[in-house]
Parts: structure tokens; sequence; C-alpha cells
């Protein structure tokens, strides 16, 4: 073999490896958080990751560090599949059990909130990397105290919103809902379960029902919370270490421990979501969710559902993994054609 060929023979089998390598590490990223009712995390971020206004965003940032609210769209669990209970330990439920975002652990009854009545609701979920999945929001028991730390326990058992594939419209996931009756300062905590990966992404937000605006303890009213608007988002970008592309960027190395010993019964199931019936949480075309056990009488109108668009991220890696053997076809056809020059 001359050394032409040889040389050509070793790019394209040094290649190959390299594409198929890639496509055996498929990155598994999605990112978003709860816009409406705004979510403790994207509260802080609209306020300013370096110097928030309100005295818990404050807190929080103290606790955490500005980079956890740069990065806003990934209070995640890389490898959750549906074992949320087992993996966030009571106290531990807005952080996802990541230090990363201990402070939005932090009890206390002065967090900027939303507005929200019961009855019909349509909420909305920012999402950086769209990707099929469900959502299952809990809302907190009468008799929640939010100057103590939030457990699993102080949840209603089951969600009283259950969706999946929800459209989405203009960056953001759109569903519907019946928010049930409730009085004072409550909390909706949020549970996307990512169906084409084990990953999934946890919120708190803190809402308020009815006139009173006032802090646990009869204090202050606190601070109405505002989601981030488009331009923060990408004015804070370039500040983030998650790829608001969807993949790249955080790797996700850090995981969180699984809780010790025994814990309460989890509102969110333990099973993975790919093994929940089709039929359960299913979505018409009108966009109704299930809601207590039953169709939502409230739907989204028009849009068109994108959430396909997402994907599992292995697009990119077939494409270089069918340039790798285009090449290494290549290399075989130039072998074989000096062979025939040489006779």
């Amino acid at each position: 073999m001359t050394a032409r060929r040889t040389a050509a023979a070793a790019v394209a089998l040094g290649i190959a490896p390299l594409a198929l390598t890639g496509l055996a590490a498929a990155p598994a990223a999605a990112h978003g958080t709860m816009t409406d009712p705004v979510s403790r995390v994207s509260a802080c971020y609209a306020e300013g990751p370096e110097s928030p206004d309100s005295a818990a965003c404050k807190a929080a940032v103290a606790a955490s560090g500005p980079q956890a609210f740069y990065d806003w769209n990934e209070v995640n669990i890389a490898n959750a599949a549906g074992k949320h209970q087992r993996l966030i330990p009571d106290g531990k439920l807005c952080s996802a059990n990541r230090d990363k975002y201990k402070g939005l652990d932090l009890p206390r009854g002065d967090w900027p909130s939303s507005r929200l009545a019961s009855g019909n609701h349509t909420f909305r979920y920012k999402a950086t990397a769209p990707h099929k999945g469900s959502w299952e929001l809990y809302i907190t028991k009468d008799g929640y105290d939010p100057s103590k730390p939030l457990k699993w326990s102080d949840l209603e058992a089951k969600p009283f919103v259950k969706v999946t594939d929800p459209k989405l419209r203009n960056g953001e996931y759109v569903f519907d809902g019946v928010v049930p009756d409730r009085s004072g300062r409550h909390l909706i905590y949020s549970i996307w379960q990512r169906s084409d990966s084990p990953e999934a992404f946890y919120t708190c937000s803190d809402v308020v029902f009815g006139k009173d605006n006032g802090t646990a303890g009869g204090g202050a009213p606190a601070p109405v919370a505002s989601a981030p608007s488009d331009q923060q988002i990408a004015d804070g970008a370039d500040e983030s270490t998650v790829d608001h592309g969807g993949h790249g960027g955080d790797d996700h190395a850090e995981q969180p421990p699984a809780a010790e010993g025994s814990a309460p019964a989890a509102p969110a199931s333990d099973a993975p979501a790919a093994e929940t019936p089709a039929a359960e949480g299913a979505v018409s075309e009108a966009n109704a969710p299930e809601v207590n056990g039953a169709p939502s009488p409230a739907s989204a109108a028009g849009g068109d559902n994108l959430a396909e668009t997402g994907g599992d991220g292995t697009a990119p890696y077939l494409a270089v993994g069918g340039a790798a053997v285009l090449a290494l076809g290549a290399a075989v056809l130039f072998g074989a054609s000096r062979r025939r020059s040489a006779r």
C-alpha cells in the first residue's frame, strides 16, 4: 500500500470512531421554568442576579450566588426518570436537591408572588429547549406555612393539573387547568418529566389568593413577581453556563444524592414517565389537560404544536456518523482506483 493510500485510509478510519463516539454520547438537555405563575428562580433573575430588589431574592443570591440565577432554566435532575421523591428530600424541593440552587429553598413568607384565583387558569412555561414530556402541577394544602421548609407532605397527594405534550407558542408551553379553592399565600410545585430522556425539571411558584398579599406573620405586602422579558433573557445569555439552544453548555455533572431513609408518600409518581399509560394525561387537539381526573373545561385556542421540534438531540450525531461512513467509503474507492491505475 502506498503512503498516500495509507494516509487516506488512516484519515477515514480515524474519523469514523470519533463520529461514532459522538453518536453514542448524544447530549440530553432541555431547559425551562414556569413563568405563569412566576417561579422563584425566574422572579429573581428578572430582578437581576447581581443586585436583586426584593429581600427574598437578595437572600437567595447570597446563599447560591448570582450564577444560579443566570442559569434560571436548569433546575433539573438529569437522571430523575420519575423518581422525584426518592431523589429530593423534604426541605429541598425547590432546588431539586442541588446545592447550586439551595437559595430557592429558603423558608420565608416574602417571596415575590403571583396573584392567582381559583378556577380556570392558563399556565405558561418558558422553554429554551423544547422536548416532549409531561407536566404535573401540585398545590399546597390548606394550612401551608411558607415560613417553614417545604415538604412533600405540604403538597396535595395528587396533581390538580396533568398534561402531556402541550402546545408551544412563542417559546412557551401553554396549557389550561382548574385551580382549587384556596385563600392567602400558597405554592404551586411543577414537575416536567421528559419522555425522551430521564431528565426532569422542577419549579416553585409562590402565589396569593384573595386580596391579602401580606407576608407570613402579617408583615408588609410581598412584592409582585415578574417573569423575565425576552430582552432580559437575551441580555443575560452570555453569563449563563447553560446552552440556551438546548444542547451543550452545562454537562449536568452535578447529581443530587438519593434522599436518606424512608420519606413520606410522594405526590409525584416514582415510576418513569414512559411507563404511564398513553391514555393517562393525554391532550386533545384543543390542548385540554386532565384536571382531577377529568378534562379541563378550559382549552387553549390556535398555535402550532411544536413540541416535536425538540427531538432527542441525536440528529447532529447521526449526520456526523453518516459523514464518517461516506468518508470511509470514499477511501476504499480511492484505494481501488489507485490499484487499477497501477496495473
